[in-house]
């Protein structure tokens, strides 16, 4: 297996978290990208809870849904950009998580750097 080791960040919040007037999620999208991270995705749960144990789900009048914010780093960029996510969260969980990272276009695994998500990627023998 070519894989390689990264970091998995994941970021519990609810739907209703906000930062500076805009959803918390749609907030820490943006900076990842302004981060220039490799992806982000962001899944909506249907029920859950946290620290607090005060239910999270869809209301009639309203919307307070679980939301996990997952992104795929480098070790070395997720520790950078760590701080500065963090720093947006008024309340929430983090999890950070060692993984092992494959890559892959056309079926071929890549190198996991920068240089592989500016189109300049490199084929791993």
């Amino acid at each position: 297996m070519n894989s390689q080791p990264g970091k998995l960040l994941r970021f519990y919040v609810s739907e209703r978290d906000q930062y500076q007037g805009k959803p918390l999620y749609e907030a820490i999208v943006a900076r990842c990208q302004e981060l220039k991270l490799a992806g982000v995705t962001v899944f909506r749960g249907l029920e859950g809870f946290g620290h607090t144990s005060e239910i999270h789900h869809h209301h009639l009048f309203g919307h307070d849904q679980p939301v996990v914010i997952t992104v795929v780093e480098t070790p070395e960029k997720a520790t950078e950009a760590l701080p500065t996510l963090q720093e947006m969260m008024g309340s929430g969980v983090i999890a950070v998580t060692d993984v092992e990272v494959m890559l892959v276009s056309n079926g071929a695994v890549l190198r996991f750097d920068e240089s592989s998500f500016k189109g300049e990627a490199r084929g791993i023998q």
